[in-house]
């Protein structure tokens, strides 16, 4: 396990960029490039890599291939062509991201194709996506040139490698994580989504799924209308398309969204009731949170239960999260008992727990139905 270098806790940027990892990528650019001194580039760009967060490594690595390779893009672009190692394996369908180390064609082809090489540099992301996904680098590419690049993407749609065609989907996605904002309009890319979702590979589809999750935040209707058309159109197996609409509305049925919950099964007006909503014992932090309750209702009904935590602030300014917590059947003669333990880990990289007023909120079918408040202590 890679870790810091005080010796303690993982660290992502030393797992993907070390002298193994960067061994293989100067083995593999002295095999493809005539002359490419793979022990000259190991001493540069090791001792360089400790100060560096892990996407400035990246830079920091392409600077390195970078003093090797010819100075005019045409001839770069072709010792990296020559550089790439073997397509990722076509036979998987899904997570199958590839290696970090082989960004260097897409950071090089921003720095240097984006201006005066546009077409050999798209060429370049095209073979380059099939080794490590290049989302991040398509992206300056829509921002300098959005409708050649648009129609690029209109013939990789239909590219016989599933990496390319995902990479339609991911590298437009409007709050891409990491990546740098495009400015196109949201709403553009639902043609190549309507080609996607029928794709046969879930690596395709779940980036559809989020790429509409992502669509959901700016414009919901939009989301559940083209939902809806695609089960209308039935490209897609009923099974998969079920699961692309569940992921897709994740957010909106966070946010208790009638359209959405709609779309999946769910009334938000089922006659649905939670009795004995409890607590047990005093909540702590590095602790759980135990409660239970039971839902009754006088009709049947399918359920989806949620529940949000609100938590305490020193700045009075309380922060809520929604968390799933069952999907089920109800109804008369039918109660459904729930129970659960949620962990209130007290040393969170993301999440600071303070002791105070916290409040549980039980929502069903995106609607409210009970509320508890609790003291977590240290």
């Amino acid at each position: 396990m890679a870790r810091n270098t005080n010796g303690t806790g993982f660290s992502l940027k030393d797992e993907l960029f070390n002298d193994q990892s960067l061994g293989v990528l100067a083995a593999e650019y002295a095999a493809g490039v005539p002359g490419f001194d793979a022990d000259a580039f190991l001493a540069t760009v090791l001792p360089g890599l400790e100060p560096r967060g892990l996407l400035e490594r990246l830079d920091w690595i392409a600077d390195c291939i970078e003093a090797q390779l010819s100075p005019d893009f045409n001839v770069m672009a072709d010792q990296l062509d020559a550089a790439m190692p073997p397509i990722l394996n076509p036979e998987k369908r899904d997570d199958d991201f590839g290696r970090f180390i082989h960004a260097v064609p897409g950071i090089l082809a921003v720095r240097h194709g984006l201006e005066h090489h546009r077409d050999r540099a798209l060429d370049l992301i095209h073979a380059a996506t099939k080794r490590f996904s290049m989302e991040f680098y398509i992206r300056p590419f829509l921002n300098r040139w959005p409708e050649q690049t648009l129609a690029r993407l209109d013939q990789w749609a239909g590219d016989e490698n599933y990496h390319v065609r995902r990479l339609v989907s991911e590298g437009t996605r409007p709050k891409l994580p990491w990546a740098r904002n495009i400015d196109l309009d949201p709403l553009v890319p639902l043609r190549f989504l309507d080609r996607l979702h029928a794709d046969p590979t879930r690596y395709v589809t779940r980036s559809v799924a989020n790429h509409m999750n992502d669509i959901a935040k700016i414009a919901p209707d939009v989301v559940t209308s083209r939902l809806t058309d695609w089960q209308g159109a039935a490209r897609q197996e009923q099974k998969e398309l079920d699961w692309i609409t569940r992921h897709s509305l994740r957010t909106l049925v966070k946010q208790g969204d009638s359209a959405a919950l709609s779309l999946l099964g769910y009334r938000t007006d089922a006659p649905v009731s939670v009795e004995g909503l409890r607590i047990d014992g005093q909540p702590r932090i590095g602790d759980a949170l135990s409660f239970s309750m039971t839902l009754t209702s006088t009709e049947k009904a399918p359920v989806l239960v949620d529940y949000r935590l609100r938590f305490h602030r020193p700045s009075g300014r309380p922060s809520e999260k929604v968390f799933k917590l069952k999907q089920g059947q109800v109804g008369p003669g039918a109660p459904l008992t729930l129970t659960k333990r949620h962990p209130l880990k007290g040393n969170a990289s993301t999440f600071t727990l303070y002791p105070g007023p916290h409040v549980l909120t039980v929502q069903v079918n995106g609607r409210d139905v009970a509320e508890q408040t609790f003291d977590l202590i240290d």
